[in-house]
């Protein structure tokens, strides 16, 4: 338990990959798991529940990220909305501002911009 609280259930599935070879252009809206080894141009949006989005070393996004579940260890040039939890992995880099409710970050990662600690999913209150 984190500090009284329950860690959260992450989706362990998933369900669409990006490959590292692949540049997409333009918006991605998703359900469930998604996985980005390539490169996204344009905002990356989980619809649903528990969804969940992790990325490699290799991936890149230049555009905003919102989903409830992260692993990052690729780059993100924009802000990231992390509304349950986000792990920031040693090669993670970060041109903008985080927003979450819980963080892991390790040794090794970057944030360039503000960490904002500002969702409740119990109230279902965000910021950003």
């Amino acid at each position: 338990m984190l500090f009284g609280k329950k860690k959260p259930r992450r989706n362990s599935q998933i369900d669409s990959l990006i490959g590292s070879s692949t540049e997409l252009r333009g918006d991605v809206h998703f359900k469930d798991g998604l996985h980005i080894d390539g490169t996204v141009k344009g905002n990356v949006i989980a619809e649903g529940e528990n969804s969940m989005l992790t990325m490699s070393e290799h991936g890149r996004i230049e555009g905003e990220v919102r989903v409830h579940n992260l692993v990052l260890n690729g780059e993100v040039v924009g802000d990231v909305h992390a509304s349950e939890h986000i792990e920031l992995a040693p090669a993670a880099r970060v041109t903008g501002n985080v927003y979450y409710n819980l963080i892991e970050m390790a040794m090794g990662a970057e944030v360039n911009g503000n960490l904002v600690q500002c969702y409740d999913s119990v109230a279902h209150i965000a910021c950003g």
